[in-house]
């Protein structure tokens, strides 16, 4: 475990260590505007992803120093933009990143409560009683572009209990600001915090939730594990403690019976509404929300759930954390948890054959996953299929898998294309399994795209299978090159 990567406690140790890093991070003096213009810069200066084009790809962390209308705060995007950069912040290599995570939800720490004392959190405290609160006026949350619903909370970590067992889960969400006091929260379905709400909106309640925005990466990226590998009950906080080897400390809220991560910038401590609903984009009226992860603009919902804020919190001189929807930030914080489960999965079912996975930028780290796989003898022949099939179980919202042999680079998009392109016949290598259910936010699973699609929501999920049979792996050796020392040549070469 590296010295940088145990000294990473919050999001300013994060930020100070790369800020010794040549090129991680940039900042700016010039005074931006949260309403589309700072997510505007950040796409040209290191989007990424599927963001509109031109983008850079692995761009630095950028912090802005000065935002319009709120003289207080500091905002930062980009902090996981960059696979290597995760793999500094979590102390791993970037290719290694997905057995990090798979071998962090086997061997959990769990979160412990510490004492107000430590509460970094609640260093400042604004009520939402007090008349001159006003979530507009006391966050400078961006609207991503001109055409948003509203500004959003996009990197807030979402905690709540389950009201029957008292069992807690961390997810990001999408959280619009309504009003001096409201929020708008889009839940997909099959969200943990989602089935806490219906518990407590059955019951006529209101579910307590806090958002703590500005933490430990290692907690942004534990958040974002779905089940089956993380089940109802399980808390992905301890997956961040296992990252780190400590666990994250917790305190309790001002105003809710929940608990907020204590050293985070900003809590937001409120109750999700029963039988609450509003429509998003209620104060724009342009039928859109925000851009996401496909790298298209979601639609507006006509009803969803409303967090009744009854409280802010933040650090002395806080740092907002803020990220562009279809950049290569979501890419690394849903993939590499996508990556952990395939892992899991595979592994457990056929251990050793599954050398690595890849939740590929194009699909936003959701929608395409490269595996690896090894055959090593004739009776390994179909498994890499089966391999595919139990990656799509481990991952329902996986759309397409690209299957390629132990000497493919999979994070090398032109080395999986150039298995594609001889290893592979469209009629005999492709897997088609129609009518299943993938992810809400694919614009072309409607029935008039394609007309095997009966309903909207609904993907033909495929298999490029690009791996040599197993009988003609003599007849596809790579060139092989003399094994030299670079560096005698070019003392410099990195």
């Amino acid at each position: 475990m590296s010295k940088v990567h145990t000294e990473i406690t919050d999001l300013r140790t994060a930020l100070a260590a790369l800020g010794q890093m040549p090129g991680e991070v940039v900042s700016t003096d010039t005074e931006v505007d949260p309403n589309a213009e700072l997510s505007g810069v950040y796409r040209y200066v290191g989007a990424g992803g599927t963001c509109m084009r031109p983008t850079r790809k692995n761009g630095p962390v950028m912090v802005f120093n000065k935002v319009k209308g709120y003289p207080d705060f500091k905002v930062v995007i980009g902090m996981l933009g960059s696979r290597s950069r995760v793999g500094k912040l979590l102390g791993c290599e970037p290719e290694r990143l997905g057995h990090l995570l798979k071998n962090s939800v086997q061997n959990p720490i769990q979160p412990v409560v510490v004492g107000a004392e430590k509460a970094l959190c609640q260093e400042v405290v604004h009520r939402a009683e007090d008349p001159d609160f006003d979530l507009r006026k006391l966050l400078p949350a961006p609207t991503n572009t001109p055409e948003d619903a509203g500004p959003y909370i996009t990197m807030g970590m979402c905690y709540a209990s389950d009201p029957e067992t008292g069992e807690s889960d961390i997810t990001i969400h999408r959280l619009c600001v309504q009003s001096r006091d409201e929020l708008s929260m889009w839940l997909t379905p099959g969200r943990h915090i989602d089935a806490f709400r219906m518990k407590a909106e059955a019951a006529g309640k209101p579910l307590p939730i806090s958002i703590s925005i500005g933490v430990d990466p290692a907690i942004e990226m534990a958040a974002c594990f779905e089940p089956p590998t993380t089940p109802l009950g399980f808390d992905e906080l301890s997956v961040a403690g296992a990252i780190r080897g400590r666990a994250v400390e917790m305190v309790r809220c001002l105003t809710i019976n929940e608990r907020a991560i204590a050293h985070a910038e900003v809590v937001i401590e409120g109750e999700l509404l029963p039988n609450a609903r509003v429509r998003e984009d209620q104060n724009t009226n342009t039928g859109k929300a925000m851009p996401e992860f496909p790298g298209y603009t979601g639609e507006a919902k006509a009803e969803l759930p409303i967090i009744k804020v009854k409280a802010v919190t933040h650090r002395h001189n806080p740092i907002l954390r803020t990220t562009i929807g279809p950049g290569e930030e979501h890419v690394n914080m849903a993939g590499v948890p996508t990556e952990a489960s395939i892992l899991d999965m595979v592994n457990r079912a056929m251990p050793g054959r599954l050398l690595n996975v890849f939740a590929h930028s194009s699909g936003g780290g959701k929608f395409l996953a490269v595996l690896q796989f090894k055959k090593s003898a004739p009776v390994d022949e179909g498994r890499q299929r089966q391999a595919a099939l139990l990656a799509f179980s481990a991952f329902p919202e996986l759309k397409h898998v690209i299957l390629v042999d132990e000497d493919v680079d999979i994070f090398d998009t032109d080395d999986v294309l150039w298995a594609m392109q001889t290893r592979y016949q469209g009629d005999v290598s492709t897997v088609f399994i129609p009518g299943v259910r993938c992810h809400p936010l694919d614009p072309s699973q409607v029935p008039e795209y394609s007309p095997s699609i009966l309903n909207p929501g609904n993907s033909c999920k495929t298999i490029f299978d690009c791996t040599v049979p197993f009988k003609l792996k003599s007849h596809f050796e790579r060139s092989k090159f003399m094994e030299v020392d670079v560096k005698r040549f070019l003392p410099d070469w990195s």
